[in-house]
């Protein structure tokens, strides 16, 4: 059974979690080409070894963190409350979507 610790709840079953896929920076809609675009939206690295990923507590506090994953043997070596951006919440607020840069997938 897998454990994943987010930063607010503490050690929970990965049932709790919601899986967001690996961080990316999100182009720019306005500049960027159909060729990034469809890449950013469809391609995946899916690298065997260390990952930066997004996750979401469904079952829990329902905030977004970020965790740093060995896809080898799914080792969490960290998790950590979202990168903010310069025009994001206050801390004590919950993120939203908006203040990861994820690519949503269903597990």
């Amino acid at each position: 059974m897998m454990h994943l610790a987010c930063p607010w709840c503490g050690y929970r079953n990965v049932s709790e979690f919601g899986y967001l896929g690996e961080l990316r920076e999100r182009p720019d809609p306005a500049t960027t080409t159909p060729e990034e675009w469809r890449a950013y939206l469809y391609l995946r690295r899916n690298p065997a070894g260390r990952l930066e990923e997004g996750w979401y507590h469904r079952a829990g506090c329902r905030r977004y963190f970020e965790a740093v994953r060995d896809t080898t043997d799914n080792t969490v070596s960290e998790t950590r409350p979202p990168t903010r951006h310069p025009d994001s919440h206050d801390e004590g607020e919950h993120a939203t979507a908006g203040d990861l840069d994820v690519t949503s997938v269903s597990v």
